[in-house]
């Protein structure tokens, strides 16, 4: 006799039948992603971070990340002893709430929390609030498995900016260490070895018609190619790049700087990429007064190849950039 519709194994294969659908449509979704850039290490990873909707570096207010088995050293501005907390964000939140002023510089830019409660002992809960000598070159007292703090670095406005000095002009780079600060490490660690040969843009795409001066997105028009966007590495020559681990991930906007998957490949936006949700690490974001410098890179002479069946556009001669030390200065949020 045959079986209802109603009856429960019809329900049952229906319900596999629509799951399978939808893992097929995320794997879709995930490889059209993958096919728009061409990592030299790995496939695209997906962030899962939520932020705040508002654009600019207010995009990034609520993101308080740290590094876990690093103490950080530095001038005690508020004693853990003094000052227990529950969690790493909360001791982030309260070194971030010393940097209320509009012109800066932070009373506290680093922050230690002793969050392991069996490694802590006594110690547990506690939230040092830090001011370092040189904000861009931290003083690390002890780092690996055996530390039980978790340390992270906090820039008020008009610091935590370095420069990218191409000859086209200096490309003054914002920096979310509360965000992403394995790979605000990395490029400490770049700026402070004063050696980046080798790292260089490749690849350069305007916004074509598909995008406005602003960035956003015209109705109706494709999504690309081109794609918006010039596109690098920042794996130095002589050195051994470690996979940056999948950091906060909003939403990439014009001027946002973030990895190709892991790295070392990063691209540098020119639009506001909505299609693309939160795909990609960001680590940073172009000042809007040097944007200008990276519409001239993405209007150089290019040639065309293809990607994994993507056709993109290949700068004929690479462009080579050197990390650059900035005094702290005042800007304008992008917004």
């Amino acid at each position: 006799m045959g079986r209802r519709q109603t009856d429960p194994d019809f329900g049952r294969y229906a319900l596999l039948i629509l799951f399978s659908m939808a893992a097929i449509s995320c794997c879709m979704v995930y490889l059209c992603f993958s096919l728009v850039f061409r990592p030299s290490t790995g496939s695209l990873d997906s962030g899962v971070a939520e932020l705040a909707e508002s654009e600019g570096e207010g995009e990034y207010i609520d993101c308080c990340r740290g590094i876990e088995h690093l103490e950080l050293w530095g001038d005690a501005v508020k004693w853990g002893s003094d000052f227990k907390v529950n969690s790493s964000k909360e001791c982030c939140l309260a070194c971030k709430n010393m940097c209320s002023g509009e012109d800066g510089p932070c009373l506290c830019d680093s922050w230690v929390f002793c969050g392991d409660k069996k490694a802590c002992g006594s110690k547990f809960g506690e939230c040092w609030l830090k001011k370092q000598k040189d904000s861009l070159e931290p003083d690390r007292r002890d780092s690996g498995p055996q530390v039980m703090w978790t340390s992270g670095l906090v820039f008020g406005k008009g610091e935590g900016i370095i420069g990218l000095e191409t000859e086209y002009g200096m490309l003054h780079i914002k920096l979310l260490p509360d965000c992403a600060p394995h790979s605000v490490s990395y490029l400490l660690e770049l700026l402070a070895s004063h050696h980046c040969a080798g790292c260089h843009f490749y690849r350069s795409e305007s916004r074509g018609r598909f995008w406005d001066p602003e960035g956003n997105h015209i109705k109706q028009a494709p999504y690309g190619p081109p794609f918006a966007l010039i596109q690098g590495t920042l794996e130095a020559h002589g050195t051994v790049f470690k996979d940056v681990p999948t950091e906060a991930c909003p939403r990439v906007r014009r001027g946002s700087i973030a990895w190709v998957g892991s790295g070392p490949e990063f691209f540098i936006s020119l639009a506001n990429h909505n299609e693309w949700k939160k795909a990609y690490t960001l680590f940073g974001f172009v000042l809007p007064e040097d944007m200008e410098t990276v519409e001239k890179i993405a209007n150089l002479p290019t040639k065309a190849e293809v990607w994994s069946d993507i056709k993109v556009a290949v700068l004929e001669k690479p462009v080579a950039f050197h990390f650059r030390r900035i005094r702290s200065r005042r800007y304008v949020d992008p917004s």
